[in-house]
């Protein structure tokens, strides 16, 4: 069975096993109990968010391997949106998300664990923001442009092969390209006043304009217990690829684990005058945030 990136034509733009297999036992750690039981451990349940153009198929790897490590671990990897739909305005896979995740975190009063890739991160920390009952224990980004995208990827150039990343604006920042998921968090650094003006979703959630929602959003997603935010280049998915991980190094006093890592390049890499969204929580959330970057050649996805 070929996976969604074959049949649109993207190979090269999924999970590639072998890479994100290596990710597998930091990810189960996360997933354990904070403290060992005497008894029989009970796992939290773990659900699972696919990325653009994705399905719940280029997770089974994740499935089995949970399957294979933790038995009776109830994962759920959530077969909405997915090839082409993924497409559809990030508000519209936000309610599908949302439907789709309150009964499983009302059959799990103890809390749930989130892992959400690449665009699905964005879909997870918007469902989080407007979600004030959630549960959620882990929040787990991987390789999620969680302050937004600019730059040329294989997707980009199946979507708009006739036009260039400086011109994606023009679609992007009109009323017709909102409707569009991968305009819902196109940022263009040389436009930044059309892009806080046009932003639909991603200037919202930042808290980068200003709207009535904004301080309850920030109340409900404090309620993560943990938040990692993992990433690193040459996945062909996200530029700039510090856009997943984006947060001062000397400034953010956030726990690191990387390898290789030039901590210059851990940088405001598209406004070095504004906060992100990131540092604006750490002053109440700094013990609970974790960063994993790794900038060899291993494929995150």
């Amino acid at each position: 069975m070929k996976s969604c990136g074959s049949m649109l034509g993207l190979q090269g733009l999924r999970l590639p096993p072998a890479g994100f297999l290596l990710l597998l036992p930091f990810l189960l750690l996360l997933l354990l109990p904070a403290a060992p039981a005497p008894h029989r451990v009970s796992y939290k349940p773990v659900i699972v968010v696919h990325g653009l153009f994705d399905s719940s198929y280029s997770f089974r790897h994740l499935l089995e391997y949970i399957n294979e490590t933790h038995p009776g671990t109830v994962v759920t990897v959530l077969d909405l949106f997915d090839g082409r739909e993924s497409l559809r305005p990030l508000w519209e896979q936000v309610q599908g998300f949302r439907e789709a995740v309150a009964p499983i975190m009302a059959k799990a009063p103890q809390g749930v664990h989130l892992i959400c890739y690449s665009q699905g991160g964005l879909v997870c920390r918007a469902l989080l923001s407007v979600m004030d009952e959630h549960n959620v224990d882990s929040f787990i980004s991987l390789s999620s442009p969680q302050m937004g995208q600019y730059g040329d990827t294989d997707y980009l150039k199946w979507l708009f092969p006739t036009s260039m990343r400086s011109n994606l604006y023009r679609i992007c920042y009109s009323p017709w390209g909102q409707e569009f998921s991968i305009c819902n968090y196109w940022h263009d650094p040389h436009h930044d006043d059309l892009y806080l003006n046009a932003s639909s979703f991603l200037a919202l959630i930042n808290g980068e304009r200003d709207h009535p929602n904004a301080t309850a959003w920030r109340k409900n997603f404090l309620r993560v217990g943990r938040l990692v935010l993992i990433g690193g280049p040459d996945d062909g998915v996200i530029t700039p690829w510090q856009s997943r991980v984006r947060i001062r190094a000397a400034t953010a006093g956030v726990h690191h684990s990387h390898s290789n890592t030039d901590p210059s390049l851990v940088c405001d890499l598209l406004h070095s005058s504004r906060q992100s969204w990131i540092l604006n929580l750490q002053s109440e959330a700094r013990d609970r945030i974790h960063i994993l970057m790794d900038t060899s050649q291993v494929h995150f996805c």
